[in-house]
């Protein structure tokens, strides 16, 4: 595809960097639109965007890497190296949910309340950003004889090149432009605190349990039965997220 944009002198605009910076931008302007219709400032809203961002990419950086141990070890400068790609969304997910915490405890904002409103916006974020993993080659498919196979030739992108692949990125990023626009839906009809935020966990989850399928990058196999590290994150995350909503949903229909 296309690794790079353009380069000038030695300074390099990645594709890559360029949507995921996009995507948390996207991401941004849909959580001040929603935190304005629920009483919180833009300002408030930014602030802790802020705090967000940095969490995200430290957590889907770490866990990449934490996956990648062994080759990170013996080339430890490539740990910050983002622009080449490795960035995984569950581990960016974790850390958010700490700084979230964190950040409404000392502010006295509701937890539940904040994660509805960010939700949506962490959707459309991951939506926007998988199409920068496809153009750098990174988070590849597997090989494929399907017609919609997409094929690498350019020698600095990180997939296979010349081999029809599975594209495994825009199978995420249609997945997560669809659920952004179901929680959008959600949002105006929950139920209850917290809702849109699992939900989000939820649809997330079992997308990317479908689209791990497909992956053709090393994921880093444990238990020696083909389960990769993302897949066991994401499936617990799954499963806490569906108790979760059993929970306060219960709770809801109680009160």
């Amino acid at each position: 595809m296309f690794p790079d944009l353009f380069s000038i002198g030695p300074f390099t605009l990645h594709t890559y960097g360029l949507f995921v910076a996009a995507g948390f931008l996207s991401g941004l302007v849909a959580a001040v639109k929603i935190g304005k219709s629920e009483g919180i400032s833009p300002q408030q809203t930014m602030d802790m965007g802020f705090f967000m961002i940095a969490a995200a990419i430290v957590g889907s950086r770490l866990l990449y890497v934490l996956m990648n141990l062994s080759y990170y070890l013996e080339r430890p400068l490539d740990m910050v190296k983002m622009w080449e790609g490795g960035l995984v969304f569950s581990g960016g997910i974790v850390c958010v949910i700490l700084i979230v915490l964190w950040y409404t405890r000392r502010h006295g904002l509701g937890f539940w309340k904040t994660a509805d409103i960010w939700a949506p916006g962490m959707a459309l974020g991951q939506a926007i950003g998988r199409i920068g993993c496809f153009m750098a080659g990174c988070c590849y498919g597997k090989p494929t004889g399907s017609d919609w196979g997409v094929v690498f030739t350019d020698p600095r992108s990180l997939a296979p090149l010349n081999v029809p692949l599975h594209p495994t990125q825009l199978y995420s990023s249609a997945l997560n432009f669809i659920i952004f626009f179901i929680l959008i839906l959600l949002h105006r009809k929950k139920g209850f605190e917290g809702q849109v935020f699992l939900w989000l966990l939820v649809l997330h989850s079992t997308a990317r349990l479908f689209v791990e399928r497909f992956r053709g990058d090393d994921r880093g196999m444990i238990f020696q039965n083909g389960m990769t590290v993302t897949q066991l994150v994401t499936l617990v995350i799954l499963v806490g997220a569906i108790v979760a909503l059993f929970i306060f949903k219960r709770r809801h229909t109680r009160s």
